[in-house]
């Protein structure tokens, strides 16, 4: 493959309808790791046209579930097959560590081996009893038909499997576009569908930005159904760009997440401990570039203090540097506009009367931290409150906000005080206070004494304006009612994310 030739269509690998071309960068130094196609709207509508004669025409959606379900199984160990290429290909894309672009490809192998099992194991149709013996009333799942998947930035891979798993299982064809500034791995993973002997048309890929490339494939009167992972703003384009010709869609959207922590929670050197690790990880992995990320740690009053201080401590101590050096734990920002974002934000919290405990600035370069990465400290923001843009807004960065309680009833509030609804946690010893609480959180997952374990057969989904539809989990929705997943751990114990 030519190093601009990243769109695949119909089969064929190919440079843009344009000629144009993109500098994918290395965020840890700046330098350019890969050039890609920048596709177009003439790339785009390509790409949709071979969707649909796949679609329509081919024999695909009429495929056997346990055929597709075993094309499936043959990806998953192709994603093995190739671990440690993907993984490095991820951690220097998006900057993460070497071995959390290992746990991604093992994520991702076992997403697409569980909607194989899922589906393989589905029964024919739910028989409807009609009330007569002379009428058969049957429920059958079919294929959408085409599907238009848009991926965020900082988990390419993972999400790209959310969306392509299901899909294919079902019988469907799609058109993906990955972000621009990580598309990488979603490269490798079509040329791993066409090895697994996926007929050609069914997986299509344009490399592009989201206008045009997002913005076409969300209005296109050809596809059937729109997927997109990402921020606030873009997913309100999407759905707008979808409303006129009614296609099913499927957001999620962002979320500034709440981590409320209880007193009773740290009354034993091993529960504070523990509370305060997972407080680091839920902040701080990948440089807070996760939606659900633990942004905002609402802590009890009377513990407030002593938390903080060893947070902030231990904060201090995370090895920031290039992904793929030994001994790193967090890696640079994903791009200048990210570490921008974060410089910006940091002031503004200052600026209202936040206390910086820890961070707060770019650190000083090093042998594994090159002075043109978009590096920035782990940063601790104490003494916030509400009406703080950095408490409102989803940062995207390795900012925590501390803000403190004294009732139950005012933790709750206080977490559920945000536009956005789609993680939180709960820690407390007093189990039935843990469920009360998690059962007024209005987020669509919340963990108890634990904090970013998620399942595949649990769906993923949110409230509020985290978005709308689910991903993962068993296949149906309930247009009537939200879904919660309550991930609850009985014998929580320090997992030590950072060494501190």
């Amino acid at each position: 493959m030519a190093a601009a030739e990243t769109i695949h269509v119909d089969g064929v690998w190919q440079a843009a309808a344009s000629g144009a071309q993109r500098e994918v960068l290395d965020p840890a130094d700046a330098k350019t790791l890969a050039v890609v196609a920048e596709g177009g709207v003439e790339d785009t509508d390509a790409a949709v046209a071979a969707a649909r004669r796949a679609f329509d025409q081919g024999p695909w959606p009429g495929t056997p579930v346990a055929e597709r379900a075993a094309l499936l199984r043959r990806v998953a160990d192709l994603l093995q097959r190739d671990r440690e290429a993907i993984a490095l290909t991820e951690s220097r894309d998006t900057g993460k560590t070497l071995e959390e672009g290992r746990v991604d490809v093992d994520d991702v192998t076992n997403a697409f081996r569980y909607f194989a099992d899922l589906a393989a194991g589905e029964s024919a149709g739910r028989v409807i009893d009609a009330g007569t013996p002379d009428v058969h009333s049957v429920v059958v799942h079919e294929p959408v038909g085409v599907c238009a998947m848009i991926t965020p930035w900082n988990y390419p891979l993972l999400q790209a499997s959310w969306k392509i798993a299901p899909a294919l299982v079902a019988g469907n064809t799609f058109v993906i576009k990955p972000s621009e500034v990580t598309p990488l791995s979603t490269v490798h993973l079509v040329r791993l569908l066409a090895e697994a002997g996926l007929p050609s048309g069914v997986a299509n890929l344009v490399t592009g930005t989201g206008d045009p490339v997002g913005a076409r494939l969300s209005e296109h009167p050809d596809v059937d159904l729109v997927s997109f992972t990402g921020g606030l703003i873009s997913g309100t384009k999407v759905a707008q760009a979808a409303a006129p010709t009614v296609k099913k869609v499927a957001l999620e959207l962002g979320g500034k997440n709440p981590n409320v922590v209880f007193a009773d929670a740290c009354a034993t050197a091993e529960g504070f401990d523990t509370a305060v690790d997972q407080a680091l990880n839920a902040a701080f992995i990948h440089s807070g570039q996760v939606c659900s990320a633990g942004a905002r740690l609402i802590i009890e009053e009377s513990v407030r203090e002593r938390f903080v201080a060893e947070l902030a401590r231990r904060a201090e101590k995370i090895k920031l540097g290039r992904g793929t050096e030994d001994g790193v734990e967090c890696g640079p920002l994903v791009s200048a506009q990210q570490l921008d974002k974060t410089e910006a934000y940091v002031a503004s919290a200052l600026e209202e009367g936040a206390l910086l405990r820890c961070g707060g600035k770019q650190p000083e370069p090093n042998a594994v931290r090159p002075a043109t990465g978009y590096f920035y400290l782990p940063t601790v923001l104490d003494q916030c409150h509400r009406e703080m843009r950095v408490v409102r807004e989803e940062t995207f960065g390795p900012i925590l906000t501390v803000e403190s309680f004294q009732t139950e009833d005012e933790a709750v509030t206080l977490a559920n005080d945000t536009e956005y609804g789609l993680a939180g946690a709960v820690w407390s010893a007093d189990t039935a206070r843990a469920r009360r609480v998690a059962a007024r959180l209005r987020h669509g997952t919340v963990w108890i004494n634990d904090y970013h374990p998620y399942l595949p057969q649990a769906e993923w989904g949110g409230f509020g304006k985290s978005g709308v539809g689910r991903e993962l989990g068993p296949t149906g929705l309930d247009e009537y009612r939200e879904t919660k997943h309550v991930y609850e751990n009985l014998r929580p114990s320090p997992v030590r994310w950072f060494a501190g």
